[in-house]
């Protein structure tokens, strides 16, 4: 070992000064210098890593051939103040400290903490809890030892949710899904219990409000704008009024049936007929239309609200601006044209236990609960074709399209039938309109840049702000920032949910068979198509990556 007295301290006591003569002490060994650091005096200094090489290197060289004459000096060792340093993730929403022991030289506090956070500009979401556990591990470590922790969170804003309708009574297609029992314990089929009524006073639907949402904060105290959520039109339909106590509760103003609207919902007037038959006539009534018995061949019953049959539709035709329930069956024929005898049109939804040689378009659902044979079915939502335990329900023949999906218990039939099923095949439409939608939304930002630029032009308000004509231009220019602001963070928030959708497409929607999917039926979702060559049990099958799957896990 080199002996002690060659390594002091400088004059300013800040450094360790090796002198060395390298014909006396060489050759030396970087584990040599090392050694001199470690002695009691040295050893809370930081060693100089290139000096400690560099004597190393010269000493060595010169050890040979030195005669004593030159002594060789190197500062090997600094006393270091602790270190502090910030590590922030890209994102802003999450900061580290770093913290480092002092070699010799100045610790730290929290008071060095907080003045460089101050420096930092870190100023959200701090821990003094994190802080502190951090300063206590930091005065136990060893010199130049580091520890480091996250202390401090920014939070994310939250977006606000887009208001609901809540409706509390029960409407007249709900009625196939809920058969009355027995007092013995056993269902009956066939009654499907009273027509549904509401009185004045009753409670028909709430709204839940769309909510502003909770705006979050980096670390740098940056504002994260929430997304208000999407309102939606609440209007009071004939026969009902909002609540006087709560703005947000629509009720009945008259006795009658209730229907649903777009935006809320109505309680119409009943008309009810026993059967519509030749003897009655055709029927076009503004209110709901209540038929106990059945609708006749060739007859038209046209409904500004919902239509209820208590029996069988046959070979006629059925209109209504709400919905259709066919409480037992629906039957017609195909003609000679090849068109069908049966034809019914809803604005909601159509519902029925039994359909066959039919055509049925529906903006809502179309529910039947037994069997949907040889029919043509359109929906701009799903068609389920199954009653409520998921046992029964077959759809065999024709041609059966659903926006949004199908479920049914049995596809096709043993006998090979040919049957045409179609879903999901709007995404080509929902991608023309995201990219709508974001020409819009950029379009609004270049406006509100541009507004912006106008009001940074405008000289120091003082010089204008007795000038009318001039307060007005800068009013009408801030309100329509407003304005505009407003705008795009609606359809910001109507893009992301459309997105969501179509990023999703095939994954929401698709054909559930609970059963069976026999031979011979032709499946096209979206435009992957394939027709059936032998039958598969229970399954769900998708559109992925562009062709037909069966998936037989659910």
């Amino acid at each position: 070992m080199l002996r002690p007295e060659l390594i002091e301290f400088s004059q300013d006591n800040q450094k360790a000064e090796l002198r060395i003569v390298p014909s006396l002490h060489g050759p030396i060994t970087e584990d040599d210098l090392r050694q001199l650091l470690a002695l009691p005096d040295f050893s809370c200094l930081g060693p100089l890593q290139a000096a400690i090489t560099q004597a190393v290197i010269q000493v060595n060289q010169l050890h040979p051939k030195d005669e004593g004459k030159i002594e060789l000096f190197f500062e090997i060792g600094e006393r270091r103040d602790a270190e502090i340093s910030f590590d922030v993730s890209s994102d802003k929403m999450q900061a580290s400290m770093i913290l480092t022991a002092a070699f010799g030289g100045k610790d730290l506090g929290l008071r060095d903490v907080l003045r460089n956070l101050k420096l930092q500009r870190i100023s959200m979401g701090l821990s003094k809890a994190k802080i502190d556990a951090l300063l206590t591990e930091f005065a136990t470590l060893l010199p130049g030892i580091k520890c480091h922790g996250i202390i401090a969170n920014g939070r994310a804003a939250v977006n606000g949710t887009s208001a609901k309708l809540d409706r509390k009574v029960s409407l007249a297609r709900e009625r196939l899904l809920q058969p009355q029992q027995n007092s013995d314990g056993t269902v009956d089929m066939r009654n499907l219990g009273a027509v549904i009524m509401v009185k004045p006073g009753n409670l028909l639907i709430v709204k839940h409000p769309a909510t502003q949402g909770v705006d979050g904060y980096n670390v740098y105290g940056e504002k994260l704008n929430a997304k208000p959520g999407k309102d939606i039109k609440f209007t009071a339909g004939n026969g009902t009024e909002f609540s006087p106590d709560d703005p947000n509760q629509l009720i009945a103003t008259v006795a009658g049936q209730p229907v649903e609207t777009p935006s809320g919902m109505q309680v119409d007037d009943v008309l009810q007929i026993k059967n519509v038959d030749v003897g009655f006539g055709h029927v076009d009534f503004k209110g709901s239309v209540l038929i106990t018995g059945d609708v006749g061949e060739g007859m038209v019953v046209k409904s500004q609200g919902d239509i209820t049959v208590m029996g069988f539709v046959d070979s006629a035709t059925l209109e209504a601006k709400g919905d259709i329930t066919v409480s037992k069956g629906i039957i017609g024929r195909q003609l000679k044209d090849l068109s069908l005898s049966t034809k019914l049109t809803a604005q909601g939804q159509i519902s029925a236990q039994f359909v066959q040689y039919s055509q049925l378009n529906a903006l809502g659902n179309i529910l039947v609960t037994k069997q949907l044979l040889h029919s043509h079915t359109k929906t701009e939502q799903q068609l389920i074709v199954s009653d409520a335990s998921g046992r029964r329900g077959d759809l065999v023949g024709g041609k059966a399209e659903a926006n949004k999906g199908i479920k049914a218990v049995a596809l096709g039939a043993t006998a090979d039938t040919k049957t045409e099923v179609f879903c999901a095949m709007e995404l080509t439409d929902l991608k023309e309109q995201l990219k709508q939608l974001d020409q819009s939304i950029k379009s609004m930002v270049v406006a509100g840049l541009n507004i912006e630029a106008q009001l940074r032009k405008l000289p120091p308000k003082t010089q204008w702000q007795g000038d009318a004509m001039m307060v007005e231009q800068v009013t009408v220019m801030l309100d329509e920032k407003r304005r505009i602001s407003a705008i795009r963070a609606q359809e910001e928030l109507e893009y992301d949910t459309l997105k969501m959708e179509v990023d999703n497409y095939y994954k929401h929607y698709y054909i559930d068979a609970r059963k069976h999917v026999f031979s011979n039926v032709e499946l096209h979702i979206g435009t992957a198509f394939q027709r059936t060559q032998r039958e598969h049990g229970p399954c769900r099958i998708r559109n992925q990556n562009k062709e037909i799957n069966f998936d037989y896990s659910h």
